[in-house]
C-alpha cells in the first residue's frame, strides 16, 4: 500500500537528519501519493509514503506501540496481509486491542506477540521494517516469493533501507557505482536473489528476515518451498486448486476501494477475473492493453504468441459480465523518448524490453486516470502451473543451465544475456556472462528440496518448477511492481498465495499438463467459469508491437547514438557489431525480430541510465 524507507545509525542521533530521511521518502513518493509521515528518535528513522487502499483509522504508518515509559516498537509496511482477519482474531483473543484496520498495526501487534516468529503467521505480499526501541535493533523482511521489493545498503555504523534503490541513492552516503558484478547482474538472464546492480545495494531475500544490530547483521530464513509427496486423486487435486485459488482471489480483493482486474483473455487473468466477479457481483472492472492495428495485422510467433489478446479479452469480459475497458496505444505513444526514460527510472536500471515496458507503464497510468488504484494480475501462474514451453520441452527442461537460458542461447543476439550482443566483445569475454549464469544455475540447483523416492523425471520436474519460482518469477514480479507503483497502482497477484503455491508445487508435473495441454490443471479447476475459446486458448505472452514503424524508430535513435563517439555508452559498444546492425534492414523482422531489437533498446537505455543516474563504472 505504499513505499517505505529508513535509516539506522548506532553511532549518531538521527533527529538532526530529518531532512535527509524526507528526501529518501520523496524519492519514492510515486509509491504512496496519498500521504507521508516519518518517525525519528535516537538511532532510528522510519518513513512511509501512503497509497490509500484501506482506511487505517487512527493508526497511520509508521505505527508506534508505546507505554508510559516511551516507545516500544515502530513498524512501517508496504503491501497487503491477506490473512488479516484470522490473525486479528487470534491477537484479539490474546488481549491485543486495535485502533484501526490497517495491516501495519496488525503486523506490529503480531511482532509484539510472537517476536521474530511473527512472519510465519503472516500471509500475503509485503515488505516491512520494525525498529525495536528496547532492543535497539531493526528487522527487515519480505514476503515469501518477493512480490514486494525491499533493498538496503550497509554503512560503517548502520544501514539504509528502502522500497527501491532510488530511495537509497537519495542519501549522500550512497553513490551510483556499478562494478563488474553489477554489470553481470544487469545483463543476467535471471537475477540472483539478494543481489543488486549498484555496488553495495542488496535486496532482502524473499522469505527472509534481516536483523540489524550494533555488532552487525544476520539473515534468517522463515520460509522455503516444502517438498512433500502428493497423495490426492486427480479429482481431489482439481477441487483443492479451485478452493485455494478462490480463497486467494477473495483475500486479494480486500480494500476500501474497488479492485480492478487485468484481463488479457488468457487462462490466468480470465480465471482471476471470473472468480473476482463471483466475489463482487456486478462491480468488477477489467482492463486490457492493445496496440492500434495489432489485431488486424497480427502475425503469430511459433513459441511466444499464437493469437492476439483483444478478441479473447472481449469474449471473456462479455461472458463474465465485467465493465471492460481496452487501453489502446498507438505507435506515437510507444515512441515517446520521455516515456522510455520514465520506464527506466521506474526500475532504476536499463531494460531491453522497450515497447513492452513502455506499454505496461502507459497501461498503469491509464488505470490510475480511470480511478483504479489496485488491480488483480495473473503474474506467476506460469511458474506455479508449468505454463512455459521450456518447462516441458526436453531440449530446454533437461539442459545443464536454466531452461530459459537454454532457449535464449539458440539466438546469437541473446547469447550471454538478452540485449548484450552490441556490447564490446572483449568486455563480454572478461565479464563472462554465460559462466555467470551457469554458476548461478549450479548454486540454485543445490538448494532445491526433494521428497524421498522421487523418480528421475519427477525430480527434474520439481527442479524446473523451483527454478521458475525462485529465479525466473522474481524478475517479473519486480518489474510488475515497479511499473504499477510508478503510477500509484498496487498490483495484486493471487497466484503467489502461499497455500496455493505450496500445494501445486507438490502436484506431479503430469497432472499439471494432461494430454499435452499446458496448465491443464488450472483449466480444469475453472472450467465452469469460462467460455471454451478462452478456456482452451494457447498461452500467448504479453504483447509486443509488430508495427515496423516502431522498429524504424528504435533503429533511427540507435543510429544517432552510435554516431556520437562522445556518448557515455560509446566505450561499451562493439563497433563491428554496431556497424553490422546498422548495415542490415531498416527494421529487424522475422520470428526473433524482438531479440535483435532488444540489443538496440538496451544500448539506448544504457546511455540514458549512465547520463541521468550519473553512473560510475568500476570494472
Amino acid at each position: 500500500m505504499s513505499g517505505i524507507t529508513g535509516w539506522v545509525d548506532f553511532e549518531r542521533d538521527l533527529v538532526p537528519e530529518a531532512a535527509t530521511v524526507r528526501s529518501m521518502a520523496r524519492a519514492i513518493a510515486h509509491r504512496g501519493p496519498d500521504g507521508e509521515a516519518e518517525w525519528i528518535r535516537g538511532h532510528a528513522a522510519l518513513a512511509h509514503r501512503r497509497l490509500a487502499l484501506l482506511d487505517e483509522g487512527p493508526a497511520p504508518q509508521p505505527v508506534v506501540h508505546a507505554t508510559e515509559s516511551g516507545p516500544v516498537a515502530v513498524l512501517t509496511l508496504d503491501g497487503v496481509i491477506t490473512n488479516h482477519a484470522a490473525v486479528r482474531r487470534e491477537l484479539v483473543a490474546k488481549g491485543h486491542r486495535f485502533a484501526g484496520h490497517g495491516d501495519g498495526e496488525l503486523a506490529l501487534n503480531a511482532y509484539l506477540e510472537w517476536g521474530g516468529d511473527f512472519l510465519t503467521r503472516l500471509d500475503g505480499m509485503f515488505a516491512l521494517a520494525v525498529w525495536d526501541e528496547r532492543r535497539q535493533q531493526l528487522l527487515l523482511a519480505r514476503d515469501r516469493l518477493g512480490v514486494k521489493p525491499l533493498c538496503y545498503y550497509r554503512t560503517p555504523s548502520g544501514l539504509l533501507f528502502g522500497s527501491e534503490p532510488k530511495a537509497l541513492l537519495a542519501h549522500p552516503a550512497v553513490r551510483p557505482v556499478v562494478d563488474a558484478d553489477g554489470l553481470r547482474e544487469l545483463f543476467a538472464h535471471s537475477r540472483k536473489p539478494g543481489t543488486g546492480v549498484f555496488r553495495g545495494v542488496c535486496e532482502v531475500l524473499p522469505g527472509h528476515a534481516l536483523l540489524v544490530r550494533a555488532p552487525g547483521t544476520a539473515h534468517r530464513r522463515y520460509w522455503s518451498l516444502p517438498a512433500r509427496h502428493h497423495t490426492d486423486s486427480p479429482k481431489a487435486t482439481i477441487a483443492t486448486v479451485r478452493r485455494l485459488l478462490s480463497e486467494a482471489v477473495a483475500a486479494h480483493l480486500r480494500a476500501d476501494v474497488p479492485v480492478g482486474a487485468m484481463l488479457s483473455g488468457g487462462i490466468d487473468s480470465s480465471a482471476l477475473t471470473a472468480l473476482a466477479a463471483r466475489s463482487v457481483p456486478g462491480r468488477t472492472r477489467s482492463f486490457s492493453v492493445n496496440f492500434a492495428g495489432y489485431t488486424e495485422n497480427f502475425e503469430p510467433h511459433p513459441t511466444m504468441r499464437a493469437t492476439p489478446d483483444a478478441p479473447f479479452a472481449e469474449i471473456a469480459a462479455r461472458h463474465i459480465a465485467t465493465h471492460h475497458s481496452e487501453i489502446l496505444l498507438n505507435t506515437s505513444a510507444l515512441t515517446d523518448p520521455a516515456v522510455h526514460a520514465a520506464a527506466l527510472r521506474s526500475q532504476d536500471a536499463p531494460s531491453p524490453l522497450g515497447d513492452m515496458d513502455v506499454s505496461l507503464l502507459l497501461f498503469f497510468e491509464a488505470l490510475r486516470e480511470a480511478g483504479v488504484t489496485a488491480v488483480l494480475s495473473g503474474e506467476t501462474a506460469d511458474e506455479v502451473f508449468n505454463g512455459y514451453f521450456w518447462a516441458y520441452e526436453p531440449a530446454h527442461s533437461n539442459a545443464t543451465t536454466f531452461p530459459w537460458v537454454s532457449f535464449e542461447r539458440g539466438h546469437d543476439a541473446a547469447a550471454g544475456g538478452l540485449g548484450c550482443s552490441l556490447v564490446d566483445r572483449a568486455l563480454r569475454k572478461e565479464l563472462d556472462f554465460m559462466e555467470y549464469a551457469d554458476q548461478h544455475y549450479r548454486d540454485a540447483i543445490a538448494e532445491v528440496p526433494h521428497a524421498d523416492g522421487e523418480s528421475p523425471v519427477e525430480r527434474r520436474a520439481r527442479e524446473v518448477t523451483y527454478l521458475a519460482l525462485t529465479r525466473w518469477a522474481p524478475t517479473h514480479l519486480d518489474r510488475a511492481d515497479r511499473m504499477s507503483m510508478a503510477h500509484g497502482v498496487q498490483l495484486r497477484p493471487p497466484f503467489c498465495d502461499r497455500a496455493l503455491v505450496e500445494y501445486v508445487y507438490n502436484v506431479p508435473a503430469a497432472q499439471k499438463r494432461v494430454g499435452g495441454q499446458e496448465k491443464s490443471l488450472l483449466r480444469a479447476a475453472v472450467a465452469d467459469l469460462l467460455p471454451e475459446p478462452v478456456l482452451n486458448r494457447r498461452k500467448s505472452a504479453y504483447p509486443t508491437t509488430q508495427d515496423s514503424a516502431y522498429g524504424r524508430f528504435v533503429r533511427a535513435r540507435f543510429a544517432e547514438l552510435a554516431a556520437d563517439r562522445g556518448s557515455p555508452v560509446a566505450p561499451l559498444l562493439d563497433r563491428a557489431a554496431t556497424e553490422a546492425a546498422l548495415g542490415g534492414a531498416d527494421a529487424p523482422s522475422g520470428a526473433f525480430a524482438w531479440v535483435e531489437r532488444a540489443s538496440m533498446e538496451m544500448v539506448l537505455q544504457l546511455d540514458t541510465w549512465l547520463t541521468e543516474y550519473q553512473v560510475r563504472l568500476r570494472l
